[in-house]
């Protein structure tokens, strides 16, 4: 097929798929090529066709740019000390209720909404 050919039946496709992305709200893709006598293979095939021509489009305009290795800063890495997590719950909450199970610990207050509270023995029922 000639480049000429290519960009007419390209350009046509294109208003094909635009009128499909278009298309009433609840109109499955395949209902509305098949209301329209498009055939599915055609689409598909025509629409991989334009997703590669504007990515080759795409990679003309704006070539990858990859930092040599000198340019890269080094990676680096520090250590961050974790408080206690039962100092640290200690220091800043007073539970008015304790539930221990196998493997959690749940500090209530007396402040929790009903919704809260249900939900939270809900997930540690699941949890156990």
């Amino acid at each position: 097929m000639d480049r000429i050919t290519h960009q007419v039946r390209l350009a046509n496709w294109t208003k094909i798929i635009e009128q499909c992305n278009n298309r009433p709200a609840g109109t499955t893709a395949k209902q509305w090529l098949s209301d329209n006598g498009i055939s599915d293979k055609s689409y598909y095939y025509w629409l991989r066709k334009l997703r590669q021509e504007a990515y080759a489009n795409a990679e003309k305009e704006f070539p990858a740019v990859t930092p040599s290795q000198e340019q890269q800063p080094p990676v680096t890495f520090a250590e961050i000390p974790l408080p206690n997590q039962q100092n640290c719950m200690a220091d800043t909450f007073k539970a008015d209720a304790v539930i221990h199970t196998g493997t959690m610990v749940i500090g209530i207050s007396n402040t929790i909404s009903d919704t809260l509270l249900s939900r939270l023995l809900e997930v540690a029922h699941h949890a156990c």
